[in-house]
């Protein structure tokens, strides 16, 4: 079973993102569940949402305490929640930010996870550029998609889109196209 904490905001869209996560998982034909925990339920509170995705039914309940992957959409958070707690040593990092992790401080934590796991990408930024609205959910997918391999690109576009059909279906897509094409391009470019 792979499991994903996504941290962030009220208003990030982090429960939709979780959500669509699942919706990816369940059409390639898995087992998936996504779920929120709300403390104060109003724009700016933190939040976070979980998703499990595995080949067997799922039939766990609980939220998710030592995830495989942590999604972290707002690089504030570390200054007022543990969002770091329980991730697996061999687990992934994805950060919605423009600065390194050198400039969030989080150098010694990526550099405990093994090579090619933890990655930034501007979520917010292509959200602004393709959606018109700071909302970098699917942008994150898209990356989601590129740095772990769990979920192929064309199942998350099709889970965005059945998520917000039309116009806004679209650009979402597009923002994540994005996000999906530079951590690919991050990836080869290490190699």
């Amino acid at each position: 079973m792979f499991q994903i904490r996504i941290h962030g905001r009220g208003g990030q869209g982090v429960v939709t993102g979780a959500e669509m996560l699942s919706i990816a998982g369940f059409m390639e034909g898995r087992h998936a569940q996504a779920f929120p925990s709300f403390g104060s339920e109003r724009t700016g509170a933190p939040v976070v949402a979980f998703c499990r995705i595995d080949d067997r039914e799922i039939r766990l309940r609980e939220p998710i305490q030592d995830p495989d992957c942590l999604i972290l959409q707002d690089p504030t958070l570390p200054r007022v929640v543990d969002v770091f707690s329980g991730l697996q040593p061999n687990g992934y990092l994805l950060v919605n930010t423009n600065k390194s992790f050198d400039d969030l401080n989080l150098r010694a934590l990526v550099d405990k996870l093994p090579a090619g796991h933890a990655v930034t990408v501007p979520a917010t930024e292509l959200a602004l550029k393709h959606v018109r609205r700071p909302a970098p959910n699917a942008a994150l997918l898209g990356a989601f998609a590129a740095l772990t391999g769990l979920v192929h690109f064309d199942s998350v576009l099709r889970a965005i889109q059945q998520t917000f059909p039309g116009k806004v279906g679209e650009a979402n897509g597009a923002a994540a196209q994005d996000a999906y094409d530079l951590v690919i391009q991050e990836s080869a470019a290490k190699v």
